[in-house]
């Protein structure tokens, strides 16, 4: 009977130690994937913030303006003035006959798609 007991033991502890021994590996290349996931992060932000610093250096107002005046004559564009502006009163309105969203519509009967002719 002692002897099945200390098999049983020896074996439980070989057993744990085999689990342990997995998952300390398992732990650790969850480690190096954090670590390569967060120089990645690190990396990814130093090219926005050279991005943003190129979109920044590019949209330069006295920049901007040169290529206005240097394609002026292709382009036209004129600076922007308020009378450009259009008044909320402008803005056309959905006429109320049509229906609202979610108002099925038959597209084969408003197309003629349905409607074969055959010409001789």
């Amino acid at each position: 009977m002692r002897n099945l007991l200390y098999l049983t033991a020896a074996l439980s502890v070989m057993g744990l130690a085999f689990w342990a021994y997995r998952e300390n590996y398992r732990t650790q290349a969850a480690q190096d994937d954090l670590e390569d996931l967060q120089r990645e992060i690190i990396v990814l932000r130093e090219e926005l913030g050279v991005l943003n610093a190129e979109w920044a250096y590019l949209n330069r107002p006295d920049r901007l303006r040169e290529l206005v005046n240097l394609n002026f004559d292709r382009l036209a564009l004129l600076p922007m003035q308020p009378e450009q502006m259009g008044a909320l009163a402008q803005l056309p309105y959905p006429d109320p006959g049509l229906g609202g969203v979610g108002v099925p519509v038959d597209a084969i009967a408003l197309s003629g798609a349905g409607q074969s002719e055959v010409s001789p």
